[in-house]
């Protein structure tokens, strides 16, 4: 039976959907966990990558890097030179849940993903359930990201989203209470399993 509170879920994408994480790069690059870690918690931080991720282009964002931390220029340049090899490839138990809900013609699917335009093509081309959404919204191209109030905003005025409906699922609990603070119904991800059960409990999934 339907359950008629919720009409439309918006997802993130990263380490909701897919796996991407820069350690699957830079294991091949650095020879020990602990320079895999200084790099990316002092060089490429997630600090910088996000500024990519809100429309600052690639070639800008490693220019200025490469100046402030010359001894680092060819890893630095990996990060967006060999960006494809981050990806792990698509949570499956996740892809799963959103093909049911799909399958199910109950909701309406968002995606709202902090990611930059100039690598999100390479997602699209690569896994076909991102085609599974009545609308994504991408922070690289619209040049604002989450938590930024505006950016929730932005896909539930483009798709006519009612807030009241609505469910939002995000790994990053900064995103999570940025969107429970504009009235949106939120999930915490931390596994495939606990949204499963999450939305077993909503009665989303039977």
């Amino acid at each position: 039976m339907q359950n008629q509170a919720y009409q439309s879920i918006i997802f993130d994408l990263g380490a909701v959907l897919v796996d991407w994480n820069p350690r699957y790069l830079y294991r091949k690059i650095f020879r020990t966990p602990e320079e895999t870690e200084f790099f990316l918690q002092h060089i490429c931080t997630p600090d910088w990558n996000e500024e990519q991720d809100a429309g600052r282009s690639l070639v800008d964002g490693t220019e200025l890097l490469i100046i402030r931390y010359p001894d680092y220029e060819a890893p630095i340049r990996a990060f967006y030179g060999r960006w494809k090899e981050m990806l792990g490839g698509p949570i499956e138990e996740t892809v799963n849940i959103l093909q049911q809900l799909k399958e199910s013609g109950r909701y309406k699917l968002y995606a709202l993903t902090n990611w930059s335009n100039e690598t999100f093509p390479i997602a699209l081309m690569e896994y076909r359930f991102l085609q599974w959404f009545d609308g994504i919204v991408v922070s690289g191209k619209e040049r604002i990201r989450k938590p930024e109030p505006d950016f929730y905003q932005l896909l539930l005025d483009r798709y006519d989203v009612n807030k009241a409906h609505t469910l939002f699922i995000d790994d990053n609990l900064r995103n999570v209470k940025a969107a429970e603070s504009m009235g949106i119904e939120s999930i915490h991800f931390q596994s495939s399993q606990q949204l499963k059960t999450a939305l077993e409990q909503r009665g989303i999934l039977n």
